[in-house]
């Protein structure tokens, strides 16, 4: 048939589809170095894609996303809605819209965004010159506390150049601060003494005196309403006094003291 391949043609080109590709002239002594050609283009490839990665933005702080959110306020100087927002906040700051409503609230708390519920709706706005002004009066604030610390620091600093005065470091110095640790140590020998002979001091037995007329008196004055007892129970029911004394567990030698 006119045009059609000469037979086994077909079959070489499958044959030379299967086998594998050809290497230059010569290059059957250098396959080694083929393959460390290919191992330097893996590596090359594995730190381009690892640099890429470094190189990818990372996402968002939540200080940066607070900022952006005021850039939506200040920019448009309108007033919005929660929904809103959510639907700016991740097209034109890159805020994702799960944190719209966290980032928001966090600059109400802070008095950076006003808000007011009008009807059933909650609106937001934040002009630049309430902000303005905030800031310059957190920057009053600020050098007020600076101004006042400053002054404690200089005030501090001049004490302690004043107690250095007499205080340096000298033999004599040392001699006499030894001899103060021996006169401490001295001083609890001897109240650790004294406090032996506590019981003689002429305070403390005065003291004793004073405590033991009150208990006296006390035990006496308890002694009397006893025999007033006594006296009553045996007139109204007419016991006998040693039968009251075994009742209750009266000594019989019960008597005041003199």
């Amino acid at each position: 048939m006119a045009g059609a391949a000469p037979q086994g043609c077909g079959e070489a080109r499958v044959a030379a589809a299967r086998a594998p590709p050809s290497l230059p002239s010569g290059a059957e002594g250098e396959r080694p170095g083929t393959v460390k050609h290919l191992g330097e283009l893996l590596r090359i490839g594995i730190n381009t894609h690892f640099e890429s990665s470094k190189s990818k933005k990372k996402g968002l702080s939540f200080e940066e996303k607070r900022a952006r959110m005021m850039e939506i306020f200040f920019e448009t100087k309108d007033v919005f809605q929660l929904k809103d927002i959510e639907k700016i906040a991740p097209k034109e700051k890159g805020i994702t819209s799960m944190s719209v409503k966290e980032i928001l609230q966090s600059l109400v708390d802070d008095g950076m965004v006003d808000t007011d519920r009008i009807g059933t709706s909650n609106y937001f706005w934040a002009f630049p010159s309430k902000a303005l002004h905030a800031r310059k009066q957190k920057l009053k604030e600020l050098e007020s506390q600076f101004a006042e610390s400053s002054q404690k620091k200089e005030a501090l600093q001049k004490s302690i150049e004043k107690s250095k005065i007499g205080r340096e470091d000298t033999a004599e110095r040392a001699a006499l601060i030894e001899e103060l640790a021996a006169l401490r140590q001295k001083k609890e020998q001897l109240k650790a003494e004294i406090d032996k002979y506590r019981e003689c001091d002429p305070d403390v037995v005065e003291e004793m005196r004073q405590t033991n007329k009150i208990a006296k008196e006390a035990a006496n004055r308890w002694t009397d309403n006893i025999f007033s007892i006594k006296s009553w129970a045996k007139r109204k029911f007419g016991f006998e006094e040693s039968r009251i004394d075994k009742s209750f567990g009266i000594p019989e030698d019960l008597d005041y003291i003199d």
